[in-house]
């Protein structure tokens, strides 16, 4: 096979049900149902534009195994150039739906491809998991799926370990294992997109205690597996909206389900680590998971930052309030932030370490201050644009109203400066109450705070992992100037 259109994705979805619960109704048609059809027609743009000629050599490169065009996401890097071009994959698909798509299908390729790098990692469980990681990248890779994940424990009682919550398996867990696979029982969030996904991909994050091992499994299972239940969030929009009042949350809705599983039979081929939490905490430290995946994250977002950063200036300059010191001030204060997260992108690239397997990977301090950059950034940027669009984004009429008995009054007070129409200003300020005020925007915000993990364990890793010889060098330089008493 080879890389995907649109089409061939949506009739993948709907040759699959899956059972996903929205508003306590069960979902008969994914494709069709109008909380799921905007997004889904955009993520099915994505696999168009690996067809379009202006963008196909960007996207995609030939399969190692096979010769046909797979996605560039999947490519394992060799070179400086192999990162820049992977890269301008991932502009590519950021631009495509604004940095609103954190689970776009590029992250968990490149999560798989970070996976089958590791193999070695996985095979200290047994070898069979390191050739079974390798099979399922290639299988993945050659039939463009799209996979979301489910990485977090239900938020039930945060003091305690999986194995020590009030009952065995609220926790996803193995309950048994037989000579089919395993059989896993419990629940696991934050399966973002998951009603539009192929397949679905579990794994750890660094944390597993002892007694945690039934919990310690990497696994991916067809989204459709028998006993797999996807319970999702009330939905910003179900198709009732008008892009116009709502152009962010009627295109971008990313679904988030809590993922139940219901003594699902996960077969050994798909099981990747089971039953050591070792090798569960060793993932990210011990596998390139960390600089791939960061790679993807910081171009996103980017695109994300310049984007909202777009957004504000046009608000100051649509009443031309950025003729004034302070609002300068604050949008030079963005520019700022667009301009040192692009430098740390490139300096990961060009500062790239070399595997002993002879990869390349970017290099990691650059992207890790990122994961804590930008979580304190994204924020901050929201801030000064609701800040600049004041009450302005408060009060804007619907789009109907123009076309109502008050429409020369809309016409008149709503008007922006420099002869601004108010249908141009409405519309941006509708644009800017969507991404910095409404229900989407605030998704956004908490999304971004917590994406990479929690920014004070994120923050004191950093500390305790950082090479600190050049500040101490620094530092005994000075004291040596200071001489003795």
């Amino acid at each position: 096979m080879s890389v995907r259109t649109g089409a061939e994705f949506i009739a993948g979805l709907k040759a699959r049900p899956r059972e996903v619960w929205l508003r306590g109704k069960r979902v008969d048609d994914v494709t069709t149902h109008p909380a799921f059809a905007r997004p889904l027609a955009h993520l099915a743009g994505l696999y168009d534009l690996q067809h379009d000629p202006a963008h196909r050599d960007v996207l995609t490169y030939a399969s190692p195994t096979s010769g046909e065009p797979v996605a560039t996401a999947f490519m394992v890097p060799r070179t400086h150039a192999d990162l820049v071009k992977r890269r301008h994959a991932f502009r590519l698909v950021a631009e495509a739906t604004l940095g609103m798509m954190g689970r776009s299908p590029d992250f968990l390729n490149t999560t798989l491809m970070a996976f089958a790098e590791a193999r070695d990692v996985f095979a200290r469980g047994g070898q069979r998991f390191g050739d079974n990681v390798v099979r399922y990248y290639e299988h993945v890779r050659e039939r463009d799926l799209f996979l979301t994940h489910a990485l977090i424990t239900p938020q039930i009682d945060r003091s305690r370990a999986s194995g020590e919550q009030a009952e065995p398996f609220l926790h996803m867990g193995v309950v048994r294992e037989g000579s089919e696979g395993i059989v896993v029982r419990g629940a696991r969030m934050l399966a973002t997109l998951a009603p539009l996904a192929d397949e679905l991909a579990i794994y750890n994050l660094p944390g597993l205690r002892p007694g945690d091992e039934p919990h310690a499994v990497v696994f991916a299972i067809p989204i459709d597996t028998p006993g797999v239940r996807y319970l999702c969030r009330e939905p910003f929009d179900e198709g009732g909206r008008s892009s116009f009042d709502h152009p962010l949350a009627t295109n971008f809705e990313e679904a988030d389900a809590l993922v139940v599983f219901e003594d699902v039979l996960v077969p050994w081929e798909r099981v990747f680590l089971y039953n050591d939490v070792a090798i569960g905490n060793a993932l990210y430290p011990d596998t390139n998971l960390r600089q791939h995946t960061a790679h993807q994250t910081a171009v996103r977002g980017l695109v994300k930052v310049q984007f909202a950063v777009g957004v504000a200036m046009a608000v100051a300059q649509a009443v031309k309030s950025d003729a004034f010191l302070h609002v300068q001030e604050m949008l030079g204060e963005c520019i700022q932030y667009v301009e040192l997260i692009k430098s740390c992108i490139v300096r990961a690239e060009v500062e790239h370490e070399t595997t002993p397997g002879g990869t390349v990977r970017t290099k990691f301090e650059p992207l890790q201050t990122l994961r804590l950059f930008l979580p304190r950034v994204y924020p901050r940027v929201i801030e000064i644009l609701q800040t600049l669009g004041a009450g302005g984004l408060l009060m804007m009429p619907s789009g109907a109203d123009f076309d109502s008995p008050i429409g020369p009054l809309v016409e008149r007070y709503y008007r922006g400066a420099a002869g601004m129409p108010a249908v141009d200003r409405v519309r941006l300020y509708k644009l800017a109450w969507d991404l910095a005020g409404d229900a989407f925007g605030m998704r956004q915000l908490q999304y971004e705070r917590y994406y990479a993990g929690d920014p004070v364990r994120n923050g004191a890793a950093t500390y305790l992992a950082y090479d600190k010889s050049e500040c101490r060098a620094l530092l005994e330089r000075a004291l040596r100037l200071a001489g003795d008493p």
